[in-house]
């Protein structure tokens, strides 16, 4: 059993709080995602549970030990950097072996934890070559299998995929998730990218400025976003600055029902939950521009004030910039002071 738990952790560099009070217990097996934009402190967080950042306050503990003040060299975690961090001079086998070496392992057993980790990694048969010799996707694979050889009880996992083309990508992020599964891994994901969190985690934490935004399962964070920051940085999202009064939402000719308070709010809209159809009238909405992605299409719509909206449609064919259209919320959510005030429950026709 291998349980990761952060409590109350703040890194400070100067004036600048990069992690704020941080909280997080990460389960045995578990593979949870730090999301959040450059400079919201989740790489600092990563380097510190690795040992490889101090924290200004709080504790971090594996399996309940405190390691808070404990080096890099002596934490039972492994960490893959996004630069693959590989030694040029020695070959595969040798990089992986390092760490092994250093524990005083004795020479068969290095072997047989190399070919066996090589295997697990999809290169076996790839010990003597230079890693000079390998792709950016095989390089990364070296990596992960220098720090799974040593059998971590935590797998710190900082951007690996950041630097591969996108097919490389997505196929290495499906075949480091499935080596965790089998493993049964604790693992701590940092990543900037919505897609590769919403693919690979078993819960997201958002941050932003160092602090938690929202934590919860991927279809949790995509579907029920707590702040408009969330909302937006998660998926596309239309989000639209208006006013409620009389239990209706409005801005510019878009009204829908807002069983909440009067006063300033923010609608969100998931494209996909925006419909549109043909104007019955002169149309207080039009077509800007349409996308065609082959299994569906975008349609950019512009508002009387100049607004644009993104609707998901089925066929690009069905629709065509100039078109006067009628627009209606399918499922929407409305924000004020940073939290939902109401959310709308989707309905199927």
């Amino acid at each position: 059993m291998s349980v990761l738990d952060i409590q109350n952790v703040t890194k400070q560099f100067g004036l600048v709080k990069a992690v704020d009070s941080f909280s997080l217990t990460v389960a045995d097996g578990e593979l949870v995602c730090l999301l959040g934009p450059s400079g919201s402190g989740k790489s600092t967080l990563l380097r510190m549970v690795g040992g490889f950042e101090s924290p200004t306050g709080g504790v971090i503990t594996i399996d309940g030990e405190d390691v808070t003040r404990v080096p890099p060299e002596r934490r039972p975690t492994g960490m893959v950097f996004q630069s693959h961090a590989l030694w040029t001079h020695m070959n595969v086998f040798r990089n992986i072996a390092f760490g092994l070496k250093l524990r005083r392992l004795p020479a068969d057993e290095i072997k047989r934890k190399v070919d066996a980790v090589l295997e697990l990694v999809g290169l076996g048969g790839y010990g003597t070559r230079q890693v000079t010799q390998l792709s950016g996707g095989q390089q990364q694979r070296v990596a992960l299998a220098r720090s799974l050889v040593l059998e971590p009880k935590i797998l710190l996992l900082d951007e690996p995929f950041a630097s591969l083309d996108q097919h490389l990508r997505e196929r290495l992020r499906e075949e480091v998730r499935d080596i965790q599964q089998r493993l049964g891994i604790t693992t701590l994901f940092v990543t900037h990218g919505q897609d590769e969190a919403l693919a690979l985690a078993d819960r997201i934490v958002v941050m932003r400025d160092g602090a938690t935004e929202q934590i919860g399962a991927p279809d949790t964070v995509y579907r029920e976003p707590e702040t408009p920051f969330v909302a937006g940085f998660i998926g596309t999202m239309n989000l639209v600055e208006g006013t409620i009064g009389g239990g209706t939402f409005r801005h510019a000719g878009l009204a829908v029902p807002a069983p909440a308070p009067d006063g300033p709010a923010t609608l969100a809209v998931r494209p996909e939950a925006l419909d549109i159809r043909p104007a019955a009238g002169a149309g207080m909405a039009f077509i800007h521009r349409v996308t065609d992605y082959g299994t569906h299409a975008l349609v950019d719509i512009e508002l009387p004030d100049g607004l644009r909206l993104k609707a998901m449609v089925p066929e690009a064919r069905d629709w065509k910039s100039g078109q006067a259209v009628d627009i209606t919320p399918r499922a929407y959510a409305l924000y004020r002071d940073n939290s939902v005030i109401h959310r709308s429950a989707e309905k199927n026709d």
